[in-house]
């Protein structure tokens, strides 16, 4: 169910990003102190989301922690937009780290 829920948005976001593959100006900064600039963006953020899908099957899905990550994935591929895809990726890395400490509570 957590899959298939997210496919749509999952396919929207790869859609934006197709539209702005085009731009070939490379970013040097993000503008924010210790926040390197990535430049396989768009390879790690699908990477770090793919591996959360994977992650939360581990975690009962009546858990409320699931209606959570599947509010907040669809709630960041949206804001892809607005701000920088870095702090799209710190965001995606502390939420794998959650994950595992609650897969860790649960067993």
């Amino acid at each position: 169910m957590l899959a298939s829920d997210l496919s749509i948005d999952a396919r929207l976001f790869l859609s934006l990003l197709n539209q702005h593959s085009s731009v070939v100006k490379v970013k040097e900064t993000t503008g924010i102190i210790d926040l390197d600039v990535v430049l396989n963006a768009r390879e790690v953020l699908i990477s770090l989301y793919t591996k959360t899908l994977h992650e939360i099957k581990a975690i009962h899905e009546d858990e409320g922690y699931i209606k959570v990550i599947k509010s907040s994935m669809r709630h960041r591929l949206k804001r892809l937009g607005c701000g920088q895809v870095e702090e799209l990726i710190e965001e995606a890395r502390d939420e794998l780290t959650l994950i595992g400490k609650m897969i860790g509570a649960f067993n």
